[in-house]
This record gives structure tokens, C-alpha cells and sequence, in this order.
């Protein structure tokens, strides 16, 4: 998978064309100390914030960025923000996942138009440097998508810039010792590949609807209980696809089991609320970026060493060190385009909502179909120990 290059025409004829994966909102608990996790565990650079200091009363925001990845931690300051009643209900996780594109006021109304749901109208932020456009729609369970339009010293080129401004009232850091530690130790994360959401037992096909009739996104993969199943529990999940090369969106629902899904747990565990369940975000070297994360204290899901006895006959040869990726504990998958490389998380707050996964594409569009049973009888086995099984 290739790195988009987005283009900001100031016109189109489709005012739903997103250009880039603007940003990724968390609500969190705690955002400077939320900023510094993950600038520590992932080799994000705390690169700005919007707090009291930059004349925002409400709320402190932190900009973590990496590659082409950017992170919006988000906390509010006092108890009627909408971060600080979210966070209440659900723990730190996921609120938007924001798209640039050349209009945000036009895809807020196309949007409309084809069926969502407003969760804002469009807002206007100018000051010298430039003007910024936002609105929101709701999608599924607690999760919005802004739209978002750039024009100035705002535009998202500018933004991808180090130490341009990313919004206005945002400030750069002054240079901190964990970011000087990243640019000279990186952990190679450039890309967010994939995001997966979690919804209710029968709403998977109303939001793959959604997705196909608001934002014109396409099916691209469908995997049934028989794909994804252990001996306890299984899921079902169809992923839609933008089209643009841009971002894929899993949306998973459970399936009938003798015990609890992964699903079900994340369910339990986020007030019955649909949501994301982890981001997929993409390297070009499995080995060195696992290698950086483990030294930096990542937990990641155990692979037990069965798996890499008869791995090797289903995938064939690679280009990467089959005794590292053995010592890594990776999963390794091929399909009729490619290989892949993946590795999980485990749960990156107390509750067990949200995760990561580490993903290196050598030409596989997939999504590790043939490590699923793998991976979901180690994800059982944390939920065991969770007493959530």
C-alpha cells in the first residue's frame, strides 16, 4: 500500500471526496499525561496543544503526530464538556475520526442529504494565519466523523509541516526531551491503515448501509462466523472501503458462541455503546518498528509456538528473518496479492476497549484471514485472565 498524496482543489464535483485522515480524536481522562504514553510507548512527537495558555477555557488539547498520523488527545476542564461526560460513561477511547476535504460546510450538507445524522454545524475558525471549516455527523454507537476544510496557513500541507500550526489557538511545544529521544530513536509508524468498529449483535448490515448510502464507501471484504471462530466464540465483520485508497473501516458484530466474543466484552465494557475498537496503524519495517515498541515497553498479545510450525508451509517464503519474526511473536499472513505482517496490542487503558495493531503490507490487501483463529484464541485467553469469557 502506497502513501496518498491528496490533492486540495478548491472544487469538485463530489463535496464527499475526502482528500486525507485529517485527525484521530480521543476523549481521554488526563491529556498531557495521555500525550506523554504515548509519545513514550509509540514514538509519537508531542508536537502542539491548546489548553488555558492558548485562551481556551473548556478544554486542553494535545496534537501527537507521527508520519502522516495524527492525534488529537482531548480532556475537558471542567464537568459539562462533552470529553469529561463521555469519558465518565466510557474511559478513554476513540471519539472522530476526522477527513479533510475541500468543503466542510458542502459534505456536511451532502451528507445530510444522503441520510446522516448531524452531530454539529459547520464552524468557522479564521485568524491571520488562515480559515479552518468544521462540522460533524454521527455514525455508529458513540463515534462522529468531522469534516474538516483548510485554506492558508491551515491547509494540510501546511499542517503535515513541523511546527505549523495545526488549528487555531494550538501553540508548538517548546522542544521536550521524550520528542528529541523520538527524532533520534523512531519507531518507524507513518500511516493509519484501518479503523475497527464494534457495534451490536444485527447492526453490522445498517452501517455498512450507512457507509455505502452517506459516504459512498464500497464492501471490499466480508468475513463470517466460520472465518472468524474458536472453539468459545466467533464474530462476523465486513469491511468498507473509501475508495480511495484512504482508509478502511471493519465494522465487527458478534456472532452466536458458547462464551463471550471480544466483541461482547468490548460491549460490556463500553455501556452497550457501539465504538472503535483498535486502529491498525502501518509501518514499512515490522521488524525494526516491534523491535523499537518492545524495548519501549509495548505489551503486546502472546502467539504460542505451534503457530510458527505450520505457518511457514501456508505463507511461503518471505523477505523478513523467520527466527525474528518467531521471536517477535508475529503473525504472518499472504493472500493472491501479497504478504502481510501484523501484531496486537493488548488493551492500552483498564478497560478493555480500545488496542493497536502494528501492520507492515508486502502487496496484501487483506487483513490476516489466516491468522484469525490464532489471534482470537490469544485474545480468550486475555479475556480468561480478565474473568470476561
Amino acid at each position: 500500500m502506497s502513501t496518498p498524496s491528496p490533492s486540495t482543489a478548491t472544487t469538485t464535483a463530489d463535496p464527499l471526496r475526502l482528500i486525507d485522515v485529517d485527525y484521530v480524536q480521543f476523549y481521554v481522562g488526563n491529556a498531557k499525561q495521555a500525550a506523554y504514553f504515548y509519545a513514550q510507548a509509540f514514538g509519537f512527537e508531542i508536537e502542539q496543544v491548546s489548553d488555558l495558555t492558548t485562551e481556551v477555557r473548556d478544554s486542553a488539547s494535545y496534537l501527537l503526530t507521527q508520519g502522516n498520523i495524527r492525534f488529537l488527545l482531548t480532556t475537558g476542564l471542567h464537568q459539562e464538556h462533552p470529553a469529561q461526560k463521555e469519558v465518565a460513561i466510557y474511559g478513554d477511547g476513540i471519539k472522530d475520526i476526522a477527513f479533510t476535504v475541500d468543503d466542510a460546510t458542502a459534505a456536511y450538507e451532502q451528507a445530510l442529504k444522503n441520510g446522516a445524522e448531524s452531530a454539529y454545524e459547520p464552524i468557522t475558525v479564521t485568524d491571520e494565519r488562515g480559515t479552518v471549516v468544521r462540522s460533524g455527523i454521527k455514525t455508529f454507537g458513540r463515534v462522529v466523523h468531522t469534516f474538516v476544510s483548510r485554506t492558508g496557513g491551515y491547509a494540510i500541507e501546511k499542517v503535515k509541516e513541523r511546527g505549523q500550526p495545526f488549528l487555531p489557538k494550538f501553540k508548538v511545544m517548546d522542544d521536550l526531551a521524550i520528542n528529541e529521544y523520538n527524532r533520534a530513536n523512531p519507531t518507524g509508524l507513518f500511516y493509519v491503515d484501518h479503523c475497527v468498529g464494534n457495534v451490536q449483535m444485527g447492526q453490522m448490515d445498517v452501517w455498512v448501509k450507512w457507509y455505502e448510502d452517506v459516504l459512498g464507501f464500497k464492501l471490499f471484504k466480508h468475513f463470517d462466523d466460520k472465518d472468524i471462530s474458536t472453539e468459545y466464540s466467533a464474530l462476523m465483520s465486513k469491511v468498507m472501503d473509501s475508495g480511495r485508497e484512504l482508509i478502511k473501516i471493519p465494522i465487527n458484530e458478534p456472532a452466536d458462541g458458547r462464551y463471550k466474543s471480544q466483541i461482547e466484552e468490548y460491549l460490556d465494557w463500553h455501556d452497550n455503546t457501539g465504538g472503535i475498537q483498535h486502529l491498525a496503524l502501518l509501518t514499512k519495517d515490522e521488524l525494526n518498528t516491534v523491535g523499537q515498541l518492545r524495548k519501549r515497553g509495548v505489551d503486546f498479545l502472546d502467539i504460542p509456538d505451534t503457530y510458527y510450525d505450520v505457518v511457514w508451509d501456508r505463507v511461503g517464503e518471505i523477505r523478513e528473518d523467520i527466527d525474528k519474526v518467531k521471536d517477535l511473536r508475529l503473525l504472518v499472513d499472504r493472500d493472491d496479492k501479497g504478504y502481510l505482517l501484523q501484531i496486537f496490542t493488548k488493551p492500552l487503558q483498564d478497560r478493555p476497549t480500545l488496542f493497536f495493531e502494528i501492520i507492515c503490507r508486502r502487496g496484501s490487501e487483506s487483513f490476516g484471514k489466516g491468522n484469525f483463529k490464532a489471534l482470537f484464541e490469544s485474545l480468550e485467553l486475555e479475556q480468561a485472565k480478565r474473568g470476561n469469557l
